[in-house]
């Protein structure tokens, strides 16, 4: 009999008192936190676990003792107040952006545990007892931990630091796009990116044109074929990465470049990076005098890269290159067609990219330009 998957913990919410640390704070303000909690805590956000708190307790004061301790920067979006626990938790869940399902709570009052257990029954419970035996059970314990993964927690800080700037942004959205220095690199990938990149294949759905998994046997195979590229993209700006945020699969036939797959994060939305990634596609094409084709599945969620390929240029026009691909399409798969033009790099961020022609680099080089 086939194992039902174990749904991973994305956070882990922790109580303080006589859980996280020793002791209550407000009887005595120099509780501590014992050495297998603390190497607890830094295994868990190694392998990009975030943690967060729900404590009843004066914030100022519980997080002063956190930052004399060391810890503080290590979790994210807290809840220390005099709230109810299963509003912290939902609170803590809403600015993730994370499914219940995939939130844990540890706290050394059962009577917590038992509210949380019939207001959010979605979120798992820990004893405060069983704090160490943590990173020894499989929802806490990935199956790859990739460079993402290792610094998941600094990117979600960049993130609400980056909110914040936005909301006090006096002036257009290309304006504030172009206040944060953006970068944006699209290499090859290697061996070690192929974990991340398979994840991205498997769940993003608003910024995947055809919603097919790559396992990562498929990418690696890959890897070595001449014909291919597979191709990563990261990001990141002046308050911190973004982390790889998507991956392009092109393969190449003498008269067309077959995309395909491109599939972005939804969290690079906002500054356009799948029209970018199809502007710099289409013009390495033009360089190396060829069409391309872009496999496409229409679905309820991917509406927004649809529109990314139409204004594209992209269209479903028949062309005697098309004759080069496999007839052989999967269910639902659209192929679209584009003849190509060269393109400028885009306004809002600077981009470096390897050249995939043999052609001479020019003011269109858009890795050499940057943008004023």
């Amino acid at each position: 009999m086939s194992q039902t998957p174990v749904t991973m913990v994305k956070c882990l919410v922790w109580d303080l008192d006589n859980t996280l640390w020793t002791g209550t704070l407000l009887e005595d303000d120099t509780v501590s936190v014992p050495a297998a909690i603390r190497e607890t805590i830094i295994e868990l956000d190694a392998r990009g676990v975030l943690l967060s708190i729900a404590s009843r307790n004066d914030h100022d004061l519980a997080w002063a003792r956190l930052t004399e301790l060391g810890l503080a920067e290590y979790f994210v979006a807290p809840q220390i107040g005099w709230g109810r626990k299963p509003a912290s938790i939902r609170a803590i869940a809403d600015e993730l952006q994370f499914a219940l399902g995939t939130i844990a709570f540890i706290d050394d009052q059962l009577t917590e545990h038992a509210e949380i257990n019939h207001h959010l029954p979605e979120v798992r419970c820990y004893r405060a007892d069983q704090a160490t035996e943590l990173p020894g059970l499989p929802e806490f314990t990935p199956a790859a931990v990739t460079v993402d993964s290792r610094r998941r927690r600094q990117m979600y800080q960049a993130k609400f630091r980056r909110d914040t700037a936005r909301e006090g942004f006096q002036g257009a959205d290309e304006e504030f796009l172009r206040s944060l220095e953006l970068v944006m690199v699209i290499d090859r990938a290697g061996p070690e990116d192929i974990s991340r990149l398979e994840e991205l294949t498997l769940r993003t759905s608003q910024m995947n044109a055809t919603g097919v998994h790559y396992s990562d046997a498929a990418l690696r195979g890959l890897l070595d074929d001449p014909d291919h590229e597979v191709l990563v993209v990261s990001m990141s700006d002046r308050f911190g990465p973004h982390g790889a945020v998507g991956v392009l699969l092109l393969e190449r036939f003498p008269h067309v470049w077959h995309l395909k797959l491109l599939a972005t994060s939804c969290r690079v939305v906002s500054f356009g990076a799948g029209a970018v990634l199809l502007r710099w596609i289409s013009d390495q094409a033009a360089r190396a005098g060829v069409h391309l084709a872009a496999d496409f599945r229409p679905t309820e969620r991917n509406r927004i890269m649809e529109v990314a390929y139409r204004f594209g240029g992209f269209a479903g026009e028949d062309c005697e290159c098309l004759a080069d691909l496999p007839a052989d399409r999967q269910d639902g798969v659209q192929l679209l067609h584009l003849r190509p033009e060269p393109a400028c790099p885009p306004a809002t961020l600077r981009l470096r990219a390897p050249s995939l022609t043999d052609a001479e680099p020019d003011l269109r080089d858009w890795s050499e330009v940057v943008p004023a």
